[in-house]
């Protein structure tokens, strides 16, 4: 059945869309009920308003903390309307039904983001009336429809103000769905809050009037994540699988994360394609100094390279490694041009998914007779669409395990020129201190154990995920060879430190002229002098980047 509102109550502190709504309430014939601010924004658009002190027939108190938290309001929003001893109830204490509520909640997201925020700002931001009549309308929502978004002003209105229909007037299916909608929110709130008080150092309590201190992790971490899409079925056919995103990522501004993408054409996106794309944009981002492209399978990069175009960059990251390219994933992080466009059709390369900042009309129009194909467009901030720092990633890493969840700050360090510690007799030369930064960014986003081989911007060969570093060295220079490149006078980066010479000597053997690890293992002086003995130049970083 649908609801017919005769009375609304109105108290959001986001009034985007309020006095529009309001008009069209009352010109529907709905009594409308206000508090503080929100009642004086009506009031001067000149619309008839009853404040909630008139019908609680009390007085806000407390600087505001008590105003709606009274029988008036809340026998209001939870009677049930089927129910004689309900409507009896309501009628023996004078007391009228609120049909639909339309309420937000003061922005504790906001102020605790401020930089100068005090713990007792924090706490005033704590809304305690609001999330209680959410909950009360969303719990009666078969007789009460309840507002928490803007955005769902104007579908509630249209199905209000349908004239002429049988069906005007809310429909019961569009109340519980704002009942589910509330719910979540008033959950996502009480996280937020939850988040924040626990994270809070020991004795800042003591200091009020001060901005508190506050660890990296909270004591109860709480996630709000909201489902997209269900998948057809997960990393294999037998498991089901669902993609969430996350309705408040702790991430900084301007982070650019894959979860905003917008499809511009191809079929669904699986389960595999989703985790592999992000890898692939992750590392892409990584290289805002020039144009850049980077292919993934199976999570790990088999090719990355920067040029003075998008074209020449894809075309010497599919030379590394154009077996592994085969059904890959393609990151850009420059808008795609007909050039790029035509370079991917000379390979012939398989493509899965295409990931960039955007793409011109003739690359859409190229790439439009491949129906199959998906494109994925995730603009970036100003400062990585050129030279400049990178975008950031997500602040936090999880990794889920049976019963719990390991969470870490997320590996966003990228060494500079200055940090590096020369450890060699012989220093690097400067076109190897180019390939050695590069090199090392791409290790970062290689499995471990990861060896990477690189010279000019482009990588050369890629050993990921083997349980012995040797190993690893050993299988990017097959994978080299069997793509006809040569390491001779190559750049080779290892992620971990080499624990024994071993490691050294074979990637030495494969052509590699200076190194790049992060050093700190109780061998480092066998290792050193071993570099010295063949003669290679090596530069610690102090930085590990292990990726599991």
């Amino acid at each position: 059945m649908s609801l017919h509102p005769r009375t609304a109550l109105l108290s959001v502190s986001d009034k985007t869309g309020i006095v529009d709504l309001a008009r069209a309430l009352h010109a529907a014939g709905v009594k409308l009920v206000s508090t503080g601010g929100t009642a004086r924004s009506l009031t001067d658009a000149g619309l008839p308003v009853t404040e909630v002190a008139e019908l609680t027939g009390f007085p806000e108190m407390l600087d505001g903390r008590v105003k709606t938290l009274h029988p008036r309001v809340h026998a209001g929003l939870l009677a049930r309307r089927d129910l004689p001893e309900h409507v009896a109830a309501l009628a023996e204490h004078g007391i009228a039904p609120i049909d639909l509520l339309v309420v937000n909640l003061y922005p504790f997201a906001r102020a605790t983001a401020r930089a100068g925020c005090t713990l007792d700002e924090a706490i005033e931001n704590i809304d305690i009336g609001g999330p209680a009549m959410l909950r009360a309308a969303a719990k009666n929502w078969a007789h009460v429809a309840v507002l928490v978004d803007p955005a769902d002003y104007a579908p509630v209105l249209a199905e209000i103000t349908a004239q002429g229909s049988p069906a005007a007037g809310i429909a019961r299916a569009t109340r519980f769905r704002l009942a589910q909608k509330v719910f979540a929110h008033t959950a996502a709130y009480d996280g937020m809050v939850a988040n924040y008080l626990t994270a809070l150092v020991p004795g800042a309590e003591d200091h009020a009037d001060a901005v508190p201190a506050r660890a990296p992790f909270p004591a109860v971490l709480s996630l709000q994540l909201a489902k997209v899409q269900d998948m057809r079925y997960g990393e294999n056919p037998h498991q089901a699988a669902a993609f969430y995103r996350d309705a408040m990522p702790a991430a900084p501004a301007g982070a650019a994360l894959l979860a905003g993408w917008v499809q511009r054409q191809g079929k669904a996106l699986s389960y595999n394609n989703i985790a592999d794309a992000d890898a692939a944009w992750e590392c892409v981002k990584t290289f805002a100094e020039a144009p850049a492209c980077v292919i993934v399978k199976h999570a790990n990069p088999c090719g990355v390279a920067t040029a003075g175009t998008l074209a020449e960059a894809y075309a010497k990251a599919w030379k590394t490694d154009p077996t592994s390219a085969f059904g890959g994933i393609v990151a850009f992080n420059r808008v795609v041009d007909a050039a790029t466009a035509e370079a991917m059709q000379a390979t012939r390369q398989f493509v899965e998914v295409l990931v960039a900042p955007g793409y011109s009309p003739e690359a859409l129009a190229f790439f439009g007779s491949k129906t199959n194909l998906r494109l994925l467009e995730v603009p970036l901030p100003a400062s990585a669409a050129g030279p400049g720092v990178a975008a950031a990633g997500n602040t936090f890493d999880y990794k889920r395990v049976g019963g719990g969840l390991l969470v870490q700050g997320a590996d966003a360090k990228n060494v500079a020129a200055t940090e590096l510690r020369v450890v060699t007799k012989l220093a690097p030369t400067a076109a190897q201190l180019a390939d050695l930064l590069f090199v090392w960014k791409v290790a970062k986003f290689v499995k471990s154990n990861a060896i990477v081989y690189a010279a000019g911007g482009m990588t050369l060969g890629i050993g990921a995920g083997q349980m012995s570093r040797v190993d690893s060295a050993r299988i990017a220079s097959i994978k080299a060879a069997a793509a006809g490149l040569s390491l001779a006078g190559s750049a080779v980066a290892s992620d971990a430190f080499f624990p024994f010479r071993d490691g050294l000597d074979v990637v030495v053997d494969n052509g590699a002229a200076c190194v790049i690890q992060p050093g700190g293992s109780v061998r480092d002086d066998e290792v050193i002098a071993a570099a010295d003995e063949r003669g290679v130049a090596m530069v610690f970083t102090g930085t590990r980047h292990f990726r599991h």
